[in-house]
């Protein structure tokens, strides 16, 4: 692959948590990158597990302003590829997940994620998630079986995050104990203050905060790299 990056940034299809609790994406995560990107002139491909018009959580378009990015990501969202076979590694610089709980429930146990997620780390490849988007880390092995994340430094939304949401009860899992099971090496940061790792092509950001600088620091490895 040459010329211009192209990037694959994948969102979540799973609009609810229970009755009430209205799910999806979380609109920040995917705008402010996806702008970044397109500003770059990259090539931006947008997929979901689902396809089709992927859902935001409501919460996250309170104050929406209809800017022209604005405006421009929310369409991106409404026609969305479906994560399967036809994606490949091999036609993409860089892969990134949005957050959003949405993420929490779709994307750990699909084996089209994980087989996505594992081939750009083990190509060595830009793999970057912000806030619930480490949920795509989860079930990701390498070809040996070890976990993706074993060994690594990441971040993700934390645990006293999800607590001050009063959500922890009715997620999954909590992310941050997850990895941290699986043999990450955690780096927390203060709630709701930008946190971004990145060790080696692996770029994790905490929370909505930290979406830009999650972006930034892609857009870094691409430039750094060719």
């Amino acid at each position: 692959m040459s010329g211009i990056p192209s990037i694959l940034m994948v969102v979540t299809s799973h609009s609810r948590i229970d009755k009430g609790h209205p799910t999806g994406l979380w609109f920040e995560e995917f705008a402010v990158p996806y702008t970044l990107f397109r500003e770059q002139g990259y090539d931006v491909t947008v997929a979901s597990p689902g396809g089709g018009d992927a859902p935001i959580d409501p919460a996250s378009l309170e104050g929406y302003e209809p800017t022209p990015e604005n405006e421009a990501a929310r369409a991106a969202l409404k026609e969305t590829r479906r994560v399967d076979a036809s994606l490949q590694a091999d036609d993409f610089a860089a892969l990134f997940f949005p957050g959003g709980h949405g993420t929490m429930f779709d994307l750990p146990d699909n084996p089209e994620i994980r087989r996505l997620v594992s081939a750009f780390a083990q190509a060595d490849k830009v793999l970057a998630s912000v806030c619930h988007g480490p949920a795509c880390l989860v079930g990701a092995m390498l070809s040996d079986g070890t976990p993706l994340v074993k060994g690594r430094r990441v971040t993700a939304f934390t645990d006293s995050e999800e607590r001050a949401v009063e959500l922890d009860g009715l997620m999954p899992f909590l992310l941050e104990t997850r990895l941290r099971e699986l043999g990450a090496q955690f780096v927390p940061g203060v709630n709701w203050q930008d946190n971004v790792v990145v060790d080696g092509r692996l770029v994790t950001g905490q929370n909505p905060q930290s979406s830009a600088s999650a972006a930034r620091a892609v857009i870094g490895l691409l430039s750094e790299h060719g």
